[in-house]
């Protein structure tokens, strides 16, 4: 299961622990040189934590009785409508398309997550890795020299590596376009070589007879990357000042709109895996002004990083996947809630080169069919983003315990997938 907070230690606390500073230098921010779809894949998955509700987000019901207040409008893909919540988001909607049922047999918060961050319902034998860790293990590039699989934003249940390792694990940024914080040096850089001289003559001592248990710790690996995150100019990628008022102001002064921003400028450096989250969708009271109020803060900032991405030619080579754990009920509850629902919900997905404009399935506008038209199964979602990564969905890696596992049981979604 997925626990928080998460166990492993984060590359800055270990550079903190030595006393290490992040020094950064004053440096335009530089892409890769190559864009489009030769670019490699990355991918950015914006977490709705709570589990947000298809019929206030992307399928809603006016005018019905499972409908509530949530009214609809258009859309660029024609004759498609979404939550009126969405204005921004309705204008960039023909370069994405929806998922409109998928199905879940996990309707509890942290079982939910698990599922939808794996693809794979929960196992007391195995932990199985998270999506971004999957994209981080499978498609490695020496040229990143920032963790490439990062989680920008509160949740209450984080990613892991699972049987890949925790070197898979995400890297955690809490407050996202704040700068990282305690990255000034606190002693002098002839003091930290210094530090750094007697810290390795005390591993090399320590690790004499003991070397398989400190590999286990990960203690070199994350000293190791610290240390190469010191000098690297990538690390202006968590930065914003160098972004324009105009930019920012488009995305949105919160946590959530600077992560999307963050986002958008770690895929231009490299990183394979991003993922942002928003959390404040379990409404089982309240649904509605609580979908009003975290939509207002989902819709600028998902409709810029849409169009950033399309006009920096970064979109073909970025997934983008917009989800939570599961939907919420077509009944209003009497305290004008809705409960948890995994047996028909919704997600936006596009980029990458993934087909465009493409709306699969609908829940009963009736509320009186549990199961959704065209259902989809959260494994073919993931086979799905796998495959768009150029990841091969089917491989079988070994858990530390010798058992084979596929990365995905599922098959690609054929409506999605281009050529």
């Amino acid at each position: 299961m997925f626990h928080t907070p998460l166990t492993r230690r984060s590359v800055l606390q270990a550079a903190a622990g030595l006393g290490l500073s992040f020094a950064i230098p004053p440096l335009d921010l530089k892409a890769a040189d190559d864009r489009g779809p030769q670019r490699k894949k990355s991918l950015i998955t914006i977490w709705l934590s709570g589990g947000p509700s298809q019929l206030e987000t992307w399928d809603p019901h006016p005018g019905t009785k499972i409908g509530g207040p949530t009214t609809a409008i258009d859309t660029t893909i024609p004759g498609v409508q979404i939550a009126s919540h969405f204005p921004q988001t309705a204008a960039q909607l023909q370069h994405v398309s929806l998922i409109r049922s998928l199905v879940s047999k996990e309707g509890d918060h942290e079982r939910g997550v698990y599922m939808l961050k794996t693809g794979y319902r929960p196992d007391v034998t195995t932990v199985h890795p998270a999506l971004g860790s999957i994209a981080m293990h499978e498609l490695p590039d020496a040229g990143i020299e920032i963790p490439k699989f990062i989680a920008l934003g509160q949740q209450p249940f984080s990613s892991r590596g699972g049987y890949l390792g925790e070197q898979f694990d995400p890297y955690h940024i809490y407050e996202p376009g704040r700068n990282a914080q305690n990255l000034e040096a606190g002693v002098p850089a002839e003091r930290q070589q210094r530090r750094l001289k007697q810290l390795e003559a005390v591993s090399q001592s320590f690790t004499r007879g003991r070397k398989l248990r400190v590999e286990q710790t990960l203690h070199q690996h994350t000293v190791e990357a610290a240390l190469k995150m010191m000098s690297s100019d990538q690390l202006k990628a968590f930065q914003l000042e160098h972004e324009t008022a105009t930019v920012k102001a488009a995305y949105g002064d919160n946590s959530f709109a600077r992560g999307c921003l963050v986002a958008r400028r770690l895929v231009e450096q490299g990183v394979r895996a991003v993922e942002v989250s928003l959390e404040g969708f379990d409404a089982h009271a309240d649904n509605f002004t609580a979908h009003e109020i975290r939509c207002k803060i989902l819709d600028p900032a998902l409709a810029m990083l849409i169009q950033e991405l399309r006009e920096r030619d970064l979109l073909q080579s970025t997934v983008v996947l917009v989800i939570g754990e599961f939907g919420r009920t077509p009944n209003i509850n009497p305290l004008d809630g809705r409960d948890h629902w995994p047996t028909g919900f919704s997600c936006l997905l596009g980029g990458g080169g993934l087909q465009s404009g493409v709306v699969i399935g609908e829940t009963d506008p009736t509320g009186e069919k549990k199961t959704p038209t065209d259902p989809i199964e959260v494994k073919d979602l993931f086979a799905t983003i796998l495959h768009t990564l150029g990841v091969d969905y089917t491989r079988e890696l070994l858990t530390p315990i010798g058992r084979p596992m596929k990365l995905s049981e599922g098959h690609p979604i054929a409506r999605l997938i281009n050529g």
